[in-house]
């Protein structure tokens, strides 16, 4: 799980988690989240840190049901969008292979990888990200512009960022939402855990 949580934030230029309340802290510090917990599994531990926290913009995740992690917390905190954690076993990557009429930017800077494929008209087609930390190969924030869904964009950005990782012998690991978890099942994802989150909302 740290290999996994290290390398996502590596990936989105966030600082790596820290130890803290038997799970991981992660001080993002963006416009709409001040940091996040991050847990393995259900613990009392994030029972007493739901207590302590009353301010907005503050994230509990835990590997498991949304139900689970309700039941956690106390109600001034509510249920987000739920999420799955997937990987998929080490070994070859395939090679990228484009419909007609795209083409593909692909580079790596920081140890952050970046895959654009572009539509003719030069157009943001579709997106994704990657980063490898300690034998795991993330994979992050991989979209498709609607207008040009359904037709492998999605999966040919994996493939494309895959070209990028180092060990092949790496786990590689993606949070994906409902509607990826469709996709990433056809090209050989596996689910591994249910990844749920809860937040405060006004008027707590």
């Amino acid at each position: 799980m740290e290999g996994w949580l290290r390398a996502r934030s590596i990936a989105r230029g966030l600082p790596l988690p820290v130890h803290d309340r038997g799970g991981l802290r992660v001080d993002t510090g963006l416009p709409n989240e001040q940091r996040r917990y991050v847990f393995t599994g259900p613990s009392p531990a994030i029972t007493e840190l739901a207590r302590d926290i009353n301010e907005p913009r503050v994230f509990i995740k835990m590997c498991g049901t949304d139900a689970r992690l309700l039941s956690l917390v106390t109600p001034k905190w509510q249920i987000q969008p739920g999420a799955y954690l997937m990987t998929k076993e080490a070994g070859r990557n395939p090679v990228p292979s484009l419909p007609p009429g795209y083409w593909l930017q692909l580079q790596t800077q920081d140890g952050i990888t970046t895959a654009r494929i572009f539509a003719e008209d030069d157009t943001l087609a579709a997106s994704g990200y990657a980063a490898e930390y300690e034998g795991v190969f993330v994979y992050d924030r991989i979209t498709t512009v609607p207008e040009h869904q359904h037709q492998g964009l999605g999966a040919a950005v994996m493939a494309a960022l895959g070209t990028a990782q180092q060990s092949q012998a790496a786990q590689r690991m993606l949070v994906a939402t409902e509607a990826g978890r469709g996709l990433y099942l056809t090209i050989g994802w596996s689910v591994r855990s249910h990844y749920s989150t809860v937040a405060i909302t006004p008027p707590f």
